[in-house]
This record gives C-alpha cells, sequence and structure tokens, in this order.
C-alpha cells in the first residue's frame, strides 16, 4: 500500500507526463463527451460579476475562461492544476482576467479568505489526502464563499467506463484495482464518504445533485476503439499488454458495444454528483 506522498507523487508524474500528452491529444474528444456535464456544474456556480474565483484541476482551462467570462473585467479567477504541460496550454488563452499556477491544491499556498467560489469540474478526486485538500481549499475561501465540484459517481452507475473496462479485463494482464477509498476516478462515488470529508475538512452540510446523461463515446465502433487506445486507464493497461491481448481485449469490447450503437453513433451512460457546500 503506498502511502499519500507517493500517491501524490504518482499523480503529478503521470500529469506532467504520458497522462498531460494523452489529454491535450484527446481534449476534443473529451471536451465534447462531458459537456453537458460541465455546463449543468457551471450553471450551478453560478460565478457572479466582480467575484473571485479558484479553478481546481482547470486542466487546459476550458471552465476557467467560462468562469472568467462570468465575473468579467471587474473579477478574476485563479486556476490550479499539477499538471505543466496543461497549465501551458491554459496560459495560451491569455485571458485577461484570470492567471494559473502549477501546483497541488493540497498543499498550495492560497491566499486565506479570498475566493468567493471555489469550484472544480472533475479535478477533486485525485487528492491523496482529501480532508487536508479541503481543508485548504476552505482556508482560501471567505467566510460567505461557496464550494461546487463535480465528480463520477460508483463504477456501476458509470457504464461509459465499466462496459469496455469489464469486457477488456479478462483478456489482459492482472493489474491493481483502486479501492474505493483510493484517490480516483470513482473516488467520490459514495456520497456517505464525501459528506465525512467535507465535514472534517469544516465545510457545512453539503448537497448532492445527480446528474445522469449519455456520453457520446464515438461514431462508431471502430472510433471508439482507436480512442481507448489514446487516453484512460484502458490506454495504459494496452501499453503494458501484448499486442495479441489487446487485440483479444479490443474485440471483446466491441462485441460488449454493439448495444449501444444507435443513430448518434456509441453512446453509454454517465452518472455524476454535483456538490455544493458553505465554508461552515
Amino acid at each position: 500500500m503506498k502511502s499519500q506522498a507517493e500517491l501524490a507523487a504518482d499523480q503529478a508524474a503521470f500529469w506532467n507526463g504520458p497522462g498531460g500528452k494523452m489529454w491535450l491529444a484527446s481534449y476534443d474528444r473529451i471536451q465534447r463527451s462531458i459537456a453537458g456535464f460541465g455546463e449543468a456544474a457551471l450553471a450551478a456556480a453560478a460565478a457572479k460579476p466582480r467575484e473571485k474565483v479558484l479553478d481546481v484541476g482547470c486542466g487546459t482551462g476550458t471552465t476557467t475562461a467560462e468562469l472568467a467570462h462570468a465575473v468579467g473585467p471587474q473579477g478574476h479567477v485563479l486556476g490550479v492544476d499539477i499538471s505543466e504541460p496543461l497549465v501551458g496550454a491554459a496560459r495560451a488563452q491569455k485571458l485577461a482576467n484570470a492567471t494559473f499556477e502549477i501546483g497541488d491544491a493540497t498543499t498550495h499556498p492560497f491566499e486565506s479568505e479570498a475566493f468567493d467560489l471555489v469550484f472544480s469540474r472533475f479535478g477533486v478526486m485525485f487528492f491523496a489526502d482529501p480532508v487536508m485538500a479541503f481543508k485548504n481549499l476552505r482556508r482560501a475561501m471567505k467566510a460567505s464563499g461557496r464550494l461546487v465540484f463535480l465528480c463520477w459517481r460508483t463504477p456501476l452507475e458509470n457504464p461509459w467506463g465499466l462496459v469496455p473496462m469489464r469486457a477488456a479485463t479478462p483478456h489482459l494482464p492482472p493489474f491493481e484495482r483502486p479501492g474505493p477509498r483510493r484517490s480516483g476516478q470513482y473516488a467520490f462515488g459514495d456520497r456517505a464518504r464525501v459528506e465525512r470529508i467535507l465535514k472534517e475538512a469544516g465545510f457545512g452540510a453539503p448537497s448532492f445533485r445527480t446528474l445522469d446523461q449519455q456520453i457520446p463515446m464515438g461514431k462508431d465502433v471502430p472510433e471508439v476503439l482507436d480512442n481507448l487506445d489514446k487516453f484512460g486507464p484502458l490506454a495504459r493497461l494496452f501499453a503494458e499488454s501484448t499486442p495479441q491481448q489487446v487485440a483479444n481485449a479490443k474485440a471483446a469490447i466491441a462485441d460488449a458495444l454493439k448495444p449501444h450503437v444507435g443513430p448518434d453513433g456509441v453512446r453509454l451512460a454517465g452518472a455524476c454528483w454535483l456538490v455544493s457546500a458553505a465554508h461552515h
């Protein structure tokens, strides 16, 4: 079992190495697949003119730009991410009322009591020490501030990830599956756990809203299989497998995807929590 420091180092190494490169290469497809979730989260956050906003796990700055537009020229948004390549892409937008910093939100020296809104679209599930991270984020919030973030629910509620993985697994070498309390994509699937984390970090009682949408995976099965090579957990597993293992896994995935092909391409269900909480 890795320590929290080792887990944090692994995340930083991945996102500053292959993870960042794969994300940038798959950027357009990823944005299309999660656009509906992101729009709902931004609407719930309701950033207002003149507000100061912190965007956690800002990536290439897509949500930062939306928030910057909402707060207007007299507001400001700070985007923070551990990935230098993604922050570099974000800075290239040259947003007049937004800045970007490379850092881990768990330990980043944010200005105290500075932000009206702390926002994150899929950026909070990877903290090695989530309680410490949210304590740091709460410290950065004004007493009147609000926290709004989007996270995936459980794997069973997310066929977009489960169906390909379940089909491929019997054909790939054994690998370690992260437990429900380990940082990772579905680490915040358990509502009770999220409530405990936020309570321990000092936040007021959070509210949870379920978001369920069909996720576009590709125009057809071959495109989905090609996409799985480029980013995500299967891309990493394929890189560690033999060509025959990968071929067998892809054949199994293709069979599993057939029932999900429709006139709009391949679509599978996705399920998120939209979580909101006050400073206290």
